[in-house]
Protein backbone atom coordinates (compact mmCIF):
# COMPACT_ATOMS: atom_id res chain seq x y z
CA UNK A 1 0.00 0.00 0.00
CA UNK A 2 0.95 3.67 -0.96
CA UNK A 3 1.79 6.24 1.26
CA UNK A 4 -0.62 9.55 1.73
CA UNK A 5 2.30 11.58 1.67
CA UNK A 6 4.51 11.99 -1.33
CA UNK A 7 6.60 14.52 -1.33
CA UNK A 8 7.09 16.84 -4.26
CA UNK A 9 9.37 20.00 -4.12
CA UNK A 10 8.44 21.74 -7.20
CA UNK A 11 4.62 21.17 -6.02
CA UNK A 12 5.01 22.49 -2.98
CA UNK A 13 7.10 25.68 -4.08
CA UNK A 14 4.58 26.16 -6.29
CA UNK A 15 1.47 25.95 -4.23
CA UNK A 16 2.91 27.23 -0.98
CA UNK A 17 6.32 29.02 -1.68
CA UNK A 18 7.08 32.41 -1.77
CA UNK A 19 6.10 33.71 -4.70
CA UNK A 20 2.75 31.64 -5.15
CA UNK A 21 1.76 33.38 -1.65
CA UNK A 22 2.67 36.62 -3.74
CA UNK A 23 0.67 36.20 -6.13
CA UNK A 24 -2.22 35.89 -4.00
CA UNK A 25 -1.91 39.05 -1.71
CA UNK A 26 -1.14 36.98 1.25
CA UNK A 27 2.54 39.03 1.56
CA UNK A 28 1.30 42.45 0.78
CA UNK A 29 -1.21 41.94 3.28
CA UNK A 30 1.06 41.33 6.08
CA UNK A 31 3.68 44.08 4.69
CA UNK A 32 0.32 46.30 5.77
CA UNK A 33 0.26 44.95 8.81
CA UNK A 34 3.77 45.48 9.44
CA UNK A 35 5.06 42.24 9.82
CA UNK A 36 8.71 41.95 10.90
CA UNK A 37 8.97 38.47 9.18
CA UNK A 38 6.76 37.36 6.32
CA UNK A 39 7.79 33.81 5.20
CA UNK A 40 9.26 30.75 7.20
Amino acid sequence: MKRTYQPNNRKKAKTIGFLARAKSNVIKRRRRKGRKVLTH
